[in-house]
């Protein structure tokens, strides 16, 4: 086992520098002045453009500015966003804490609720529950995230006042950016718990409600779809049969057999899933007025940003790689067979 895990880290370095080379090719087709942006960290360099094109290279052959750029952004400097008005760096650990934060809100439900109901959906095949949660599934997959963010808006917010847009109120905005309030995490859910500030964790918790409402139901229907068929798919095998035959309970071949070999496709969707919530879910945080790392990745895209949709896409691919990781480890624990080969 540890000898497959050390073969999977040690290819993960290549993936990573593959997909660096073709965002830096994908770079070529702007201009020189446009990939200056990458070497920006002060505003008051745009007025010398040409001298920071002749700095980093930007008129020489593409592996030399690729050389240049890849030295820097082994540093961690990835250029200066306009749209966030600080350096990129800066403003992904200003923004991911609260995708972060939204995103552990809203996945373990989803992962819950979709594996269990689709278990169940599968083994009541054509029942109530069955019936129940193939509705489920088809309006959550076919509902969009931003009618479905509004409608919750309308009446949770609009009509009751139970669930404001936004990460926090004015006056928690005020606390947290007190010199009282110490950020121990940048989870402000735990950060207000870790200073006492129990009215503001309310706060906080009452504008996840929404968002987080939203991505489950609309994320939650896939996950229970292919649950469903993988275990209707693994219950009418011929091993399954057998145990049946032999007089195991029902539960006992659910849980100990036809489940197990279920869950790898489910795995697979379910790391995906996660990355592709910490990749910043734009249309929500956009209805919410959430200021998550998909707001700004839109944001600076609509305001041609350069550097800021690099970095966005880069932490969108490096995580992407890390979950394709995590799915090859999870996999060796679920089938033994995988980690032979």
């Amino acid at each position: 086992m540890v000898q497959f895990i050390a073969k999977r880290l040690l290819f993960l370095p290549v993936v990573m520098l593959g997909v660096t080379m073709l965002l830096f090719a994908a770079l070529q087709f702007l201009s020189p002045a446009m990939r200056a942006a990458l070497y920006i960290k002060d505003p008051r360099q745009l007025a010398s453009l040409d001298q920071v094109i002749q700095k980093y290279g930007l008129d020489k052959p593409m592996p030399v500015q690729y050389g240049i750029w890849l030295k820097q952004l082994m540093r961690g400097d990835l250029g200066y966003s306009e749209t966030a008005k600080m350096p990129v760096a800066d403003a992904i650990k200003s923004f991911f804490p609260a995708t972060f934060e939204l995103t552990c809100v809203a996945f373990l439900p989803i992962l819950a609720i979709g594996v269990y109901f689709g278990v169940l959906s599968a083994v009541y095949k054509d029942r109530w529950l069955d019936q129940l949660s193939r509705f489920v599934a088809i309006t959550g997959y076919s509902l969009p995230s931003f009618v479905l963010g509004l409608l919750l808006l309308m009446v949770f917010y609009g009509r009751l006042q139970w669930f404001p847009p936004g990460r926090y109120s004015l006056d928690v905005d005020l606390l947290v950016h007190s010199a009282s309030f110490r950020h121990y995490t940048g989870l402000l859910t735990v950060d207000t718990l870790l200073n006492g500030q129990w009215s503001a964790f309310v706060d906080v918790a009452k504008h996840l409600v929404l968002p987080a409402v939203t991505l489950i139901y609309i994320e939650l229907a896939l996950l229970l779809r292919i649950t469903r068929s993988s275990m209707l798919e693994e219950l009418g095998k011929d091993y399954i049969r057998t145990a049946k035959a032999k007089g195991l309970p029902g539960s006992v071949i659910v849980r100990k057999h036809a489940l197990k070999n279920a869950l790898i496709p489910v795995v697979t969707l379910s790391s995906l899933l996660f990355v592709g919530l910490l990749s910043g879910v734009v249309i929500t945080e956009t209805v919410f007025d959430f200021p998550g790392i998909g707001r700004w990745g839109i944001e600076a895209a609509q305001q041609l940003d350069v550097p800021a949709v690099l970095g966005a896409t880069l932490l969108a691919a490096g995580l992407f790689v890390l979950a394709n990781l995590v799915s090859d480890i999870l996999y060796a624990f679920v089938d033994p067979r995988i980690r032979i080969g």
